[in-house]
């Protein structure tokens, strides 16, 4: 997509072998509603060479300045999101007063508060800075968390959780912003995968942290209101740092020189999916909303979030069902965190060795299909709790499937608004699984909590003939835009280089040393209407 036009000898990079052959020049005569991509580029008019010694050290400042951030504010709203299952462990449902559908309420009133939030978010992240955008929200949760602190009974419990769930929905829907506009499509599955495994992470610390924090002994405070004030207190510290060092884009970050900041736009133009635009669009809002792959990813997520906002809510009370006491519940619950990292780590390196979505979500539904019938089988008595455990871990490796599908939304869709909107709607989705997930499990039924397993076993399922629609559906969507290229003239086999790692880029730039320069990467142009996009499946 990129022409092989030679740096000029006044190019202070002229000197380098372009290995990475992507050298262009854009001149764009007017970049009104355009990618602000398209404005950098022609403000700078000059000759953009990307040697993969260049992208990879690009690459790494990339890595280093803005994924450990993402990956801290992930794990602390994790970890905020737990202290309420922590919580229930330490005495929270007695003092509380809880009794019915009040505990459940209080899990799920944090997914309505998102999914209400979710059309607000995206409109914000096409209109404001997302860095500072980020920042503003980790400071208001913070403050929400540690006001739980005094929350004495279902109803106040259930005012701060619905604020919780507020600021928090713009978490995710930000980070899958972010690495749209900072990786290639090659790199963004194993990104999406690192931050969301500090699920796993939040499961191992925030239960030894729980575990260390319960045991304070506080005339003052119960065990529970100091696990809130205290992950309240850490978050908006946080904060802080994250307006110091979080970018808006490649355009203004601060970590990068002016030379530098071109070699981050230039690295992305192969995605076909622009950078960062803040004009909305109204077309794209509807492009999205009539676009029959965001009703797929919107189903998708539905099907693993009520899973996943069960046994999130649930998780620590189902192990208490196997005969633990409180405290060996909660340490319990960190291999479950580690079989939460090593699957959604492992699934994305699968995803992105094979260049396939589809076949690994398939096979992540596996284990948990196993452990569903584990536990619906197996009685929960203190007599059979290796076998619970067992069952109970495998269900752990459901959390590797969200991020892939993270992942498959955010690869197919382009145009910024289109975007944005693509993702408030996937998690409008995950919101009502979540919103669900936790009345399928009431504390009446306990120990078996056999509703919301067989439920949870049967949507497993579903996730698969689900996948395989999808992944027919996006097939069908690159035959027609091979033939789209065909009609105007173009090749109807495009390389989507976008998806190569730098071994495979270089043999191709070798074969094919003059392949034109395309000019609708920066353009704002959604996948649909731009015929060179190509759909990963």
């Amino acid at each position: 997509m990129a022409s092989n036009e030679q740096p000029s000898s006044s190019d202070p990079k002229g000197d380098i072998e372009a290995i990475e052959d992507v050298t262009t020049k854009e001149r764009i005569e007017d970049t009104s509603g355009k990618d602000k991509a398209a404005e950098f580029l022609q403000n700078a008019n000059q000759n953009v060479v990307l040697s993969a010694e260049d992208n990879a050290r690009v690459l790494r400042k990339i890595d280093l300045t803005i994924l450990p951030i993402m990956l801290a504010v992930y794990f602390l709203q994790q970890l905020d999101k737990s202290t309420l299952s922590y919580a229930s462990v330490f005495g929270l449902v007695k003092d509380a007063h809880l009794g019915g559908q009040d505990y459940s309420w209080l899990g799920s009133i944090v997914y309505v508060a998102q999914l209400v939030m979710q059309p607000v978010i995206a409109f914000f992240l096409v209109k404001l800075p997302t860095g500072k955008f980020a920042a503003a929200m980790v400071l208001c949760w913070g403050i929400v968390l540690s006001c739980m602190s005094v929350a004495k009974n279902f109803k106040g419990l259930l005012a701060t959780r619905f604020f919780l769930g507020c600021f928090e929905a713009s978490v995710a829907p930000t980070f899958i912003a972010i690495t749209q506009m900072w990786w290639r499509r090659s790199e963004q599955t194993n990104r999406n995968a690192s931050w969301y495994a500090m699920n796993g992470v939040t499961n191992m610390v925030g239960s030894l942290l729980a575990w260390g924090l319960g045991h304070i002994h506080s005339t003052a405070l119960h065990s529970y209101q100091i696990i809130f004030l205290a992950c309240g207190l850490l978050t908006v510290v946080f904060s802080i740092v994250v307006f110091l060092f979080m970018p808006d884009s490649p355009v203004e970050a601060k970590f990068l020189n002016d030379h530098d900041k071109l070699l981050a736009v230039e690295r992305l133009r192969d995605n076909q999916m622009g950078v960062v635009s803040t004009e909305w669009k109204w077309e794209h809002v509807t492009e999205s909303l009539l676009d029959l792959k965001t009703w797929f990813w919107f189903s998708l997520i539905f099907s693993i979030s009520i899973p996943s906002g069960g046994i999130t809510t649930f998780g620590p009370l189902i192990i208490n069902s196997f005969g633990f006491d409180s405290f060996k519940t909660i340490l319990l619950n960190i291999p479950f965190g580690a079989v939460q990292i090593i699957a959604t780590m492992g699934g994305a390196a699968l995803a992105t060795y094979t260049k396939r979505k589809g076949p690994v979500l398939a096979l992540l539904c596996i284990p948990p299909i196993i452990g569903c019938v584990i536990l619906l089988c197996i009685p929960h008595a203190k007599a059979h709790k290796g076998p619970l455990l067992v069952g109970y871990y495998l269900i752990s490796v459901y959390p590797g499937i969200s991020p892939l599908i993270y992942s498959w939304s955010s690869q197919n869709t382009a145009g910024e608004t289109k975007k944005k909107t693509t993702t408030a709607v996937l998690f409008i989705g995950q919101s009502a699984g979540n919103i669900i997930g936790p009345h399928l499990y009431t504390t009446t039924e306990a120990p078996e909590y056999r509703r919301g397993l067989l439920s949870n076993l049967v949507l497993f399922i579903a996730l698969i003939i689900l996948v395989i629609l999808t992944t027919l559906y996006l097939m069908l969507l690159n035959k027609k835009h091979a033939k789209r290229r065909v009609a105007v003239g173009k090749s109807a086999v495009v390389i989507d280089k976008s998806m190569m790692n730098v071994q495979e880029r270089a043999v191709h730039d070798a074969i094919d040393e003059n392949e034109a320069s395309e000019s609708k990467a920066f353009d704002d142009e959604t996948d649909l209407k731009n015929e060179d996009f190509i759909f990963v499946y």
